[in-house]
């Protein structure tokens, strides 16, 4: 069951980083990985915090639509 947990959390991360500016996926983050750690193994918990640490460091690209060329 944890690992199924552990999978649903790590593809909150992925659709957050997908969806979300930096500032908004770092806060989201939090929020999961707090609620996380309430339902994970201690071992699971430590590589979702290392997933999504590494997640983190990654820089979002703007969408095209979204670049003003003007």
């Amino acid at each position: 069951m944890t690992s199924a947990l552990f999978q649903a959390c790590k593809d909150l991360i992925d659709d957050a980083k997908a969806g979300c500016v930096d500032l908004v996926f770092k806060e989201v983050c939090l929020e999961i990985l707090a609620r996380a750690k309430q339902v994970l193994e201690t071992k699971e918990f430590k590589a979702l915090t290392d997933y999504a640490s590494e997640r983190m460091q990654e820089k979002t690209a703007l969408p095209v639509d979204l670049v003003d060329w003007q």
